[in-house]
């Protein structure tokens, strides 16, 4: 597709920005592409045909209430850029709508493996290597004290999961207006069966391996990205998670691509384990943080349909999550013993 063509991109308004912003920052004419992968914020390649850089915004169309929020994703990517956890170059945030309609930003564009095949995986060691650095990387993130590197103010730690159960709540409402018993269901489960939360610190918010780029030789990841939903809070919300994706990654591979325990990938529970061994932090009480991503990629899944429905999505592959609403919620019941 033509760079004129991009929903979602003028690629002429953001030159201007561009030069306005960041003067000499590029050295020739910009050229934009698609990158494919995202099924919410929109992310697009620009080149000068030397230097190449990469666009976020906003998804088109239904957009849920907090999400995708580019100002936390710019804030979070400058305050780690020089942290032990590896992120793009923040280049230039835009907060102005009359560029694009919506906030976006630019960072360097890091040209790296998104690992979301297994084929891409030479060997059973590579593969176990690759997990092991997943889980390690997680850790790196967790054992930062926000306050160091200027995030202080970044999330309200107090009351972060009552918060987040009500806050996810509204948005599946949001995307779908008439309600579901399913999810009823699972919102008064976890309300009911809301844990004391642990230790504060930075929450990624959706943290998995396709979210991250590796170095070609996969020896370490270059960059973590996607950081729409970061904030600070209990870092067991991303173990949770983690553990769902890979743990659904053998049986929908919408969710997630399929890394088979017998290929030398890492299982969800053994990332839990490498986790809990290498932080000291008590995981006994997991399965309401699991529950929890079940329930999250149910009210994601339900904002990507809405967004299918009014023909707003970019790419292929978006019919597929309607029927996930349901299974996802009905895996959070059953995590939480409510049958």
């Amino acid at each position: 597709m033509a760079s004129e063509q991009l929903p979602g991109l003028d690629l002429q308004r953001v030159t201007a920005w561009l030069d306005e912003n960041r003067p000499g920052l590029r050295s020739g004419p910009l050229d934009a592409s698609a990158i494919a992968g995202g099924r919410s914020n929109l992310t697009y390649r620009l080149t000068d045909g030397e230097h190449s850089w990469a666009l976020r915004r906003p998804p088109l169309g239904h957009v849920l209430p907090t999400a995708h929020d580019m100002t936390r994703e710019y804030r979070v990517i400058s305050a780690l850029h020089a942290s032990a956890v590896p992120v793009p170059e923040p280049v230039a945030l835009c907060t102005d709508p009359d560029v694009l309609g919506e906030a976006f930003y630019v960072m360097g564009f890091v040209d790296g493996v998104v690992v979301d095949r297994p084929d891409l995986v030479p060997d059973t060691a590579t593969a176990q290597r690759v997990t092991e650095t997943l889980v390690d990387t997680l850790l790196a993130l967790h054992a930062i004290d926000p306050e160091q590197i200027g995030l202080s103010g970044f999330g309200r730690p107090e009351g972060f999961l009552a918060r987040q159960v009500s806050r996810w709540h509204k948005q599946f409402c949001s995307s779908v207006p008439d309600g579901n018993p399913l999810e009823a269901r699972a919102v008064g489960a976890l309300t009911e069966q809301l844990p004391t939360a642990g230790r504060a610190g930075i929450v990624h918010g959706d943290y998995r391996l396709t979210n991250v780029l590796f170095h070609p030789d996969l020896s370490r990841i270059d960059a973590v990205v996607d950081w729409e939903m970061a904030t600070l809070g209990d870092p067991l919300a991303d173990v949770g998670l983690l553990y769902v994706y890979h743990h659904l990654a053998g049986s929908n591979s919408a969710v997630m691509p399929n890394f088979p325990q017998a290929q030398g990938f890492l299982s969800a529970e053994q990332m839990v384990d490498r986790y809990a061994a290498a932080s000291g932090v008590d995981v006994d009480g997991l399965d309401w943080y699991i529950a929890f991503g079940y329930f999250k990629l149910a009210v994601i899944a339900a904002g990507i349909h809405a967004r299918f429905l009014q023909g707003k999505t970019v790419g292929t592959g978006f019919e597929v999550f309607g029927p996930i609403v349901d299974a996802t919620l009905d895996s959070a019941i059953q995590r939480l013993g409510d049958k």
